[in-house]
């Protein structure tokens, strides 16, 4: 883990059993702890003051797109140009992968802008049906014609859940057109090319949604 790697905390409050979630960032490093800015909890944003001694549970995208998992204590407060805390590092065998590398897929609406690579079709703004560190599937009217094998640019504004927008581009592919009803079809979507930070930002968007769609299930 590098700094600068966005952490996912998960706690448990001893008396409720409730888990509060936070996203934190690694701001320094040593070798035992790893240093972090103050989390921000997810759902209020709100900066949590965490006290010395809090055991937390940690998840984090790793270089390879896959969701890893350890489990940390908070045992310190930290002076640097920012406020931050001190976490211990786990050691390697302790790190679980908790999502293989293929992408997980999940069904959800995010506008997008379809551009043809080689003007084969005019520009068009839609939603996507379902996206993964891998491709999309889109919602596209009948009227306007693709073909399979063609080239589409697309850009996609990605709401997170600290109700930022993270902008992705990517260079696709059109794999597959299916019929959906008399008015529109479904097409998919895989990326021949896209940059590393914008797959990942992809992938912690929908681990993000995994994560939401968990906690409506527990209420």
């Amino acid at each position: 883990m590098k700094i600068g790697t966005v952490l996912n905390l998960e706690i448990r409050e001893a008396k409720t059993g409730e888990i509060h979630e936070y996203h934190c960032k690694i701001v320094e490093k040593n070798r035992k702890y790893f240093m972090i800015d103050y989390p921000i909890h997810s759902k209020t944003k709100r900066t949590a003051h965490l006290k010395k001694g809090t055991f937390i549970s940690v998840t984090f995208i790793g270089n390879d797109q896959a969701i890893y998992q350890f489990t940390s204590k908070i045992v310190d407060k930290v002076k640097m140009n920012i406020p931050a805390l001190a976490i211990t590092i786990p050691e390697n065998e302790d790190i679980k992968r908790i999502q293989r590398r293929e992408y997980v897929r999940i069904e959800t609406s995010v506008d997008i802008a379809v551009h043809s690579a080689d003007k084969l079709f005019a520009p068009f703004t839609t939603v996507t049906s379902d996206i993964s560190g891998g491709g999309m599937a889109i919602v596209v009217p009948k009227n306007i014609q693709l073909e399979i094998n063609s080239k589409a640019d697309v850009w996609l504004p990605l709401p997170m859940q600290n109700s930022e927008y993270h902008y992705v581009y990517g260079q696709t592919e059109i794999v597959l057109i299916r019929e959906v009803n008399n008015r529109v079809n479904l097409v998919s979507l895989k990326f021949d090319s896209i940059g590393q930070a914008d797959r990942q930002k992809i992938v912690r968007f929908c681990f993000e949604k995994q994560r939401e769609a968990r906690q409506k299930e527990r209420i």
